[in-house]
């Protein structure tokens, strides 16, 4: 083989393993490309986001039904003010629980939506007016060490 042909394939392998690693790093960094048509924005508070960011997912059953578009603190309120865009193929019920949930070994926080029974489906605008906050660690560690420092000490 000549030396220009052995080149152009070094060249073609170091770029196609280039590309590869750009993809997975998207991918973890959860900034692949989610292209939603037609979006509608909705928005829920919650007292604490723990890790939620910007682009995070938005999850109902397991499938990726939209991503979080602006997190901000409403000074009226004192919670966190999470803006949502949900793609319009999916339209959920107006008691509709919001979910801050942890996914995998890496952390990522995203919000879980699980749809309630009522008849009327939100609208762009619309609040989530059923929200649970993020767990935090510390928080449960913190409540199960006190709850067991008030247990009375058993007789041996």
């Amino acid at each position: 083989m000549e030396r220009t042909t052995l080149d152009l394939w070094v060249g073609i392998f170091v770029v196609a393993g280039i590309a590869a690693l750009v993809m997975l790093a998207m991918k973890v960094g959860n900034l692949s490309t989610y292209n939603m048509a037609e979006t509608y924005q909705v928005h829920g508070y919650f007292s604490n986001i723990g890790g939620l960011k910007p682009k995070a997912s938005i999850k109902s059953a397991g499938v990726l039904v939209g991503r979080v578009t602006e997190i901000k603190l409403d000074t009226e309120r004192y919670e966190a003010n999470v803006v949502m865009s949900i793609d319009k193929r999916y339209q959920f019920p107006k008691d509709t629980f919001a979910n801050i949930l942890t996914s995998g070994l890496l952390g990522e926080q995203y919000i879980g939506l699980m749809p309630g029974g009522d008849s009327e489906m939100l609208r762009d605008g619309e609040a989530i007016k059923k929200t649970q906050s993020a767990v935090v660690l510390e928080d449960l560690i913190g409540k199960f060490i006190y709850s067991k420092a008030e247990e009375p000490a058993k007789a041996k």
